[in-house]
């Protein structure tokens, strides 16, 4: 499936289960396995309207990379770490250079949000989509985050939307 997206086109593959296996911005794109799901959601996301993705995700790499996939998970909407972070966050402290070459080979861009990571310096480094798109991807959420309620003006999230103030 082919998704037409503000920061270009994202290719999304599927395994025979359902779970999204790649979401890449070049190469060929699979069966719909959840796609309207998935475009919805992404369609929320840059909307400003969702923060978290709730899809089942099978990225395939070394228990290594699915550490440092899994560290990036864990990296707050609007919020950036550094490779040296994100080495110390998957369980080898020292390793920023190991880190930021599993950053690189994540197979499932913006749901497995590898473009929150920068260099110790603040410099936004490689990406897949390119570096304008991990800046806009960057600024979009920083954005939409400043527009947001303040925490006790919205309801608990269970589901990775983000509510609507009322109008």
């Amino acid at each position: 499936m082919v998704i037409d997206s503000p920061i270009g086109r994202l290719f999304a593959t599927w395994d025979a289960a359902g779970a999204l296996t790649g979401l890449r911005f070049t190469g060929d794109a699979g069966p719909d396995g959840g796609g309207e799901e998935l475009r919805r959601q992404l369609g929320e996301y840059f909307a400003g309207e969702r923060e978290a993705f709730d899809l089942p995700l099978a990225p395939v790499g070394t228990p290594w990379q699915r550490a440092v996939w899994d560290a990036l998970r864990a990296v707050p909407y609007g919020e950036t770490i550094t490779y040296a972070e994100l080495a110390v966050r998957a369980g080898r402290p020292g390793a920023a250079r190991a880190a930021g070459a599993a950053n690189g080979r994540n197979p499932i861009s913006v749901l497995i949000p590898c473009h929150r990571v920068i260099g110790t310096s603040g410099a936004l480094t490689g990406y897949a989509g390119g570096v304008d798109a991990k800046g806009r991807l960057l600024a979009h959420e920083r954005a939409s985050r400043s527009r947001a309620p303040s925490p006790g003006s919205r309801p608990p999230r269970t589901t990775g939307r983000r509510a609507r103030p009322a109008a």
